[in-house]
């Protein structure tokens, strides 16, 4: 495509050398550049692209987007422009020919439940039509697996995976849209069908600094769709966000146990292998529902995905029918297979909200003991610390505190703001800094009937510990515990 293309609709301040060279491809990593790509260097938190171009052009880039002055007399072509990162979406939109347009994306926010239900959508809609996928566990573009390092990647990672979803002949996309995308406006220029929110607890205000400002984040997305906003309207941020986007000429949906709802859930049953409710709907429509998942937490993500499917235009006893034949979600709370009758889950619950949900869920159907293993991650929020070392001691009979992903901090410095949140009178927790050592010891303490969770990983197969990623899984670690176990 030609540079002056890519261009389209974006403020120029300075520019030098021709813009009607082809551009072969975009790229904001000096690593990744070929032959004829554009460079976009951005300038990071930790990393400046501007020191990158030398590099870059070494590998064959002929076109810079800078935001910083640079002096270079050379054949390439260098564009300044006001910010590097508020252009990112434009060129990514221009250079992949708007390929939101050219499929059916929906958008999934909230502080928990977003992977469940994105990827929930995406086995349903599978079932008829090619479907896409983007979020915490990976990028599906219809064709191949990819890991993603964000939840929600670059907008011109995000605008190069539906383009290729597009020439995969998918129909739709489920995305999950985290609040650091939404902040940084990596989705601009997106085109969402559908738009869900799931719920919204204290998370990240590390970035956002205020709640205020994290709800404005999340609620920012329900202002990019066309054809329906859904809102699970048990949630109080839920219905502070419904009230504002009322306004919108987009038809809403909701979603809930407690409110009166386009789709609601009640007589909710938990069992330790299965929950039951009664589904209520449009036109007066009730039926039974059985998942083959447990928790509370499935029931919401569950009734959003009715929701967005009959948005859908599917027929209700089809999606009644697909949604009772789901299976979990790779690290929510997935039940490690054992022949020792204990029931081990792994699940990614790492905020206060999550482990509350989590633990209440298994409150439910637990006839014996409660064991929670669980850390938190280095340099994010501390305040969070306590209030989760509370909640595990609080629904746990036995807390085993432990590492998570240390990152640049102590382990044990982050245990130490832990314990701040548990009561020392009793006596049900103690600390093995080690996260192998604690799953280990949970497992050889726990009887017969007991449950143990495992939480804040879920899904990871990694611990990030400084700058290394040691690989880790907890699934495994448990299973290889348990069949060790005389």
């Amino acid at each position: 495509m030609k540079l002056e293309h890519i261009l389209k609709d974006i403020e120029i301040k300075l520019l030098s050398g021709p813009i009607d060279v082809d551009i072969k491809g975009l790229e904001y990593d000096s690593r990744n550049v070929k032959e004829g790509d554009l460079f976009v260097c951005i300038k990071g938190t930790n990393v400046n692209g501007h020191k990158f171009i030398e590099s870059a052009k070494a590998k064959g880039a002929i076109a810079f987007i800078v935001e910083e002055d640079i002096q270079k007399y050379d054949k390439c072509t260098y564009i300044k422009v006001k910010s590097t990162n508020e252009i990112m979406s434009i060129l990514g939109r221009n250079f992949y020919k708007d390929p939101s347009e050219k499929i059916e994306l929906i958008g999934v926010t909230g502080t928990n439940g977003k992977t469940s239900v994105a990827t929930f959508l995406k086995d349903i809609l599978s079932q008829d039509e090619k479907c896409g996928f983007i979020g915490t566990t990976g990028i599906f573009d219809g064709k191949d697996n990819y890991i993603s390092k964000n939840t929600t990647p670059n907008n011109i990672e995000v605008q190069k995976n539906l383009n290729n979803m597009v020439e995969n002949d998918c129909k739709y996309c489920t995305m999950e849209v985290s609040s650091h995308a939404l902040a940084l406006k990596r989705v601009e220029n997106l085109k969402y069908k559908i738009g869900i929110f799931t719920n919204l607890t204290e998370d990240h205000l590390d970035f956002h600094k205020t709640f205020e400002n994290y709800r404005k984040a999340k609620e920012s997305l329900f202002y990019m769709t066309t054809d329906a906003n859904i809102i699970n309207i048990d949630d109080v941020n839920g219905r502070i966000i419904l009230e504002d986007i009322k306004k919108l000429q987009v038809p809403y949906y909701t979603y809930g146990i407690n409110y009166e709802a386009t789709f609601r859930a009640k007589n909710v049953k938990l069992y330790e292998d299965k929950t039951v409710f009664i589904l209520l709907g449009p036109n007066n429509f009730q039926t039974e529902v059985i998942l083959n998942m447990v928790g509370q937490f499935t029931v919401y993500n569950c009734l959003a995905v009715i929701c967005a499917c009959y948005v859908l235009n599917m027929d209700i006893n089809k999606i009644v029918d697909r949604i009772s034949n789901l299976k979990g979600v790779n690290g929510r709370f997935e039940k490690v297979d054992n022949d020792k009758n204990i029931h081990v889950f792994v699940d990614y619950a790492h905020t206060p909200d999550a482990l509350d949900n989590v633990l209440k869920s298994i409150k439910a159907f637990a006839r014996k003991r409660i064991i929670t293993v669980f850390g938190c991650g280095g340099n994010r929020e501390r305040e969070k610390r306590p209030i989760m070392g509370k909640i595990a001691q609080q629904h746990s009979d036995l807390v085993i505190i432990t590492s998570d992903n240390p990152r640049y901090e102590e382990p044990n410095e982050i245990i130490k703001d832990i314990l701040i949140g548990i009561d020392k009178s009793k006596k049900n927790y103690f600390v093995i800094a080690d996260r192998k050592d604690a799953i280990k010891e949970s497992i050889e303490r726990a009887e017969e009937g007991d449950i143990i969770l495992i939480a804040g990983k879920g899904h990871e197969n990694y611990q990030i510990i400084k700058d290394e990623i040691v690989e880790f899984d907890d699934k495994l670690v448990a299973k290889e515990v348990l069949d060790n176990l005389d």
